[in-house]
């Protein structure tokens, strides 16, 4: 017995159609699941590319305590979990995948996941921003136990304590300023002798009466990682090499983020440091094509405002489809 394979334009055309998805949904943070579960009950089907950070920055967060409904406060990697079972029970569907490269030029978009390719005819980018960290094996192993990125995420967790600031701009300053709130004392330490942070927010620093400043300092070593709590900071002075200790509780990084959006430069619009540009909330300038969350919000990044713009987002896409004929 023979078989045949029907090669009419037809059949082509229902086999392509089988293959475009409705949405994808890039990350699986706040940003990226919120939209899941929007676009899941929508019937949209989403696929969900986890990406190389499955979870987002709440999946290295210990106790939420901001997030509306959980008045005794929430693991974060457990947030993240009933947030992916929520999406998962409307019929998300998730994958383990990294995007190599994606082509908006033409539709439906292309998304090369290296192994395969994804046709859809939307895209969801919630690929999130990812801090910058002083890459120390020491840090690395607290993250979420007194090492942090986040000064209104974790400061209250210090109240009283002695902390320290890491950074020498803008993002540094307002985290010193902001966690004055609870410290009883704030070390703000830069590596350089000049700040690149405006006059106006240095001025402000230098002027509080909690906040103490080190320049021409950095970071060797985050202690205790065999007490899993930060108990002080090793610190040498990189113009004399002398080392001193440092007892701090907490260590706040303020050397800004990265925005995971490096492979869409030439295809959507990003900003100078590298963010999504979006109007009307989360619409990017190609049509079909949204961002929501860490990716495009450099001002607020609080697991809320990501979750927000991700219902946004979904709604946008259902909204899109149902204009372009889905």
């Amino acid at each position: 017995m023979s078989t045949h394979t029907d090669t009419t334009p037809h059949a082509q055309a229902h086999a392509n159609h089988d293959t475009i998805h409705d949405t994808v949904i890039l990350g699986s943070g706040c940003a990226g699941l919120t939209a899941a579960i929007y676009a899941a009950r929508a019937n949209l089907k989403p696929i969900v590319l986890e990406g190389h950070e499955p979870g987002g920055q709440l999946s290295i967060t210990t106790l939420v305590e901001n997030f509306p409904g959980w008045p005794e406060g929430i693991q974060g990697p457990q947030l993240i979990e009933n947030m992916k079972q929520q999406a998962a029970r409307f019929g998300a569907e998730f994958r383990m995948a990294h995007l190599v490269s994606v082509d908006l030029s033409k539709r439906p978009f292309a998304l090369n996941l290296g192994k395969e390719t994804l046709h859809t005819r939307t895209l969801v980018i919630a690929s999130g921003a990812s801090a910058r960290w002083l890459g120390l094996p020491s840090e690395q192993a607290l993250i979420g136990h007194g090492v942090s990125s986040c000064a209104t995420c974790d400061g209250f967790f210090f109240s009283g304590k002695e902390i320290a600031v890491i950074g020498g701009g803008d993002s540094a300053m307002e985290e010193a300023i902001f966690l004055t709130r609870f410290a009883s004392k704030v070390t703000l330490i830069h590596r350089r002798e000049q700040f690149r942070a405006s006059k106006i927010m240095l001025e402000r620093t230098l002027a509080h009466e909690k906040i103490r400043i080190l320049t021409n300092t950095t970071v060797d070593e985050v202690l205790d990682v065999s007490k899993k709590e930060v108990t002080g900071l090793k610190l040498r002075n990189v113009v004399t090499g002398e080392t001193s200790l440092l007892p701090v509780s907490a260590m706040f990084l303020g050397i800004g983020h990265e925005p995971n959006a490096k492979m869409f430069a030439g295809q959507i619009d990003l900003d100078d440091d590298g963010y999504v540009r979006t109007h009307n909330n989360v619409m990017t300038r190609v049509p079909g094509v949204f961002a929501c969350g860490d990716v495009q919000d450099r001002r607020y990044r609080q697991a809320i405002t990501a979750a927000g713009s991700g219902c946004m987002a979904a709604l946008e896409v259902e909204k899109f489809l149902e204009e372009h004929g889905r």
